[in-house]
This record gives C-alpha cells, structure tokens and sequence, in this order.
C-alpha cells in the first residue's frame, strides 16, 4: 500500500453553502470532529484542534466559499505548518441535484521523514478517524442548515 494520499467522497443532503459551513467553522467542526477547534477562516489562519488533552497546531490553508476548505494540521502548536511537519487536508465542495459532494483528501503522510512502520501506522489511524468522524457531517450539515 502507497500511504501516500487518503481519500473518501460522501454525499451530503445539503447546500455547498451550508456545508463549506460545516467543514470550516469551527463552531459547526467542534459538533463532528474534534471537542474543541479555535482559528479564524482565512488563508494562514493560525489556531488549534483538541482531542481531549491532545492539542494540535491547525492552520487554514484556503477558505473559498461554497467550493473549498484546506487546512494543515498536527504541527506542533506555534510552529509554522510546512509540508514537512503536518498533514494536508482538502475539502473540495461540489453541487449535486440532492446537495453536496463533498471529497476529502489528506495527504502528507510520506513526506514526514517517518519510517514505514511509522507511516503505515499514522495512515491507518487517520483511516479509522476520517471513518468515524466524516459520516457525522451529514446531521451536522441538516442541523445546521435548519437553524440557519
């Protein structure tokens, strides 16, 4: 297995807008993925994710309403995020008949400078995580497109 690039697709009954909203906000992105997300929407945006204790860097990337959201994240936090301290994550937004495709990918596995036991292990625990928390956007998404 290459370990390189992770990638899932879903389908969300909901608008582009609402969720770009989802994915990008930390207000909405507290509610699926992590217990606690604080950093401003905007390109170079700097501020942290929070999994219980564990408390990482998390910078924004691009913030393109309703198309695109990247970010970098795991970089230790104040460190500036570079291809070569964290990973990559992109949500890219597409408009359907019924709502939203939504793909993600996460890439930044091999250029960490890990050995292979060590990537392979990273790889699959980010599996299992995107797994878990992806399918969680979809009621997110309907819940937030209620209150809106």
């Amino acid at each position: 297995m290459d370990h390189g690039t992770l990638e899932r697709e879903i389908h969300i009954d909901a608008t582009p807008d609402t969720v770009f909203n989802v994915v990008s906000n930390p207000e909405h992105v507290r509610d699926w993925w992590p217990d606690e997300a604080d950093y401003p929407v905007e390109p170079g945006g700097a501020g942290h994710i929070s999994f219980g204790d564990a408390r990482v860097g998390f910078t924004v990337v691009d913030a393109i309403p309703p198309k695109l959201f990247s970010f970098r994240w795991t970089h230790a936090e104040g460190e500036t995020a570079t291809e070569g301290n964290s990973f990559l994550v992109v949500f890219e937004l597409e408009p359907t008949a019924t709502g939203t495709r939504l793909r993600m990918t996460e890439t930044g596995f091999r250029e960490r400078g890990w050995d292979e036991a060590k990537i392979a292990a990273e790889y699959a625990d980010h599996v299992s995580g995107w797994d878990h928390f992806l399918p969680r956007i979809p009621a997110t998404a309907a819940k937030a497109g209620a209150t809106r």
